[in-house]
C-alpha cells in the first residue's frame, strides 16, 4: 500500500509532467478531518484542466489506486479528485484566485514536493 506522502508526490509529478503549474501541497493533518494533504494546481484552460484530471487518474490507476470521488470533470474550470488522504484541486487561474484555498488553509504546512524536473521541457526551452 502506498503511503500518503508517496501518493502526494506521484500525483504532483503527474501534474508537473502534463504542464500543470503553480503546484502547491499543504499538510493539513490536525487541521482538516477530511484529508491529510491538499494538492492544488492550475491548468491554463478547460481542456488543460480536464487533461490534468485524466493524467492524475491514469497515474494512480497504474498503482491500483482509484479516487473516492471526482467532481467538476465536465466543466473543466475546477476539478476535485478525492483520494481520501490526498485531496486534489485543479483550477483555471481565475477560479483559483477567487476561491483562494491557500488562504482558507493557511494554517497548513507547505510540503516540499520531490519533483523530477530532469525531463522538463521548461529546462530545454520547449
Amino acid at each position: 500500500m502506498m503511503k500518503s506522502e508517496e501518493l502526494l508526490n506521484l500525483i504532483a509529478q503527474a501534474l508537473f509532467d502534463k504542464k500543470g503549474f503553480n503546484i502547491l501541497a499543504l499538510d493539513v493533518r490536525g487541521i482538516s478531518s477530511m484529508t491529510d494533504y491538499l494538492l492544488i494546481a492550475e491548468g491554463s484552460v478547460d481542456r488543460h484542466v480536464k487533461a490534468l484530471l485524466k493524467t492524475v487518474e491514469e497515474a494512480t490507476l497504474q498503482f491500483g489506486i482509484k479516487p473516492l470521488l471526482i467532481e467538476g470533470n465536465h466543466t473543466g474550470d475546477w476539478c476535485v479528485i478525492d483520494y481520501g488522504e490526498v485531496m486534489v484541486h485543479i483550477f483555471q487561474p481565475e477560479l483559483r484566485e477567487h476561491y483562494s484555498l491557500e488562504e482558507l488553509w493557511k494554517m497548513g504546512k507547505i510540503v516540499n514536493l520531490k519533483l523530477d524536473i530532469t525531463n522538463s521541457e521548461v529546462l530545454h526551452g520547449k
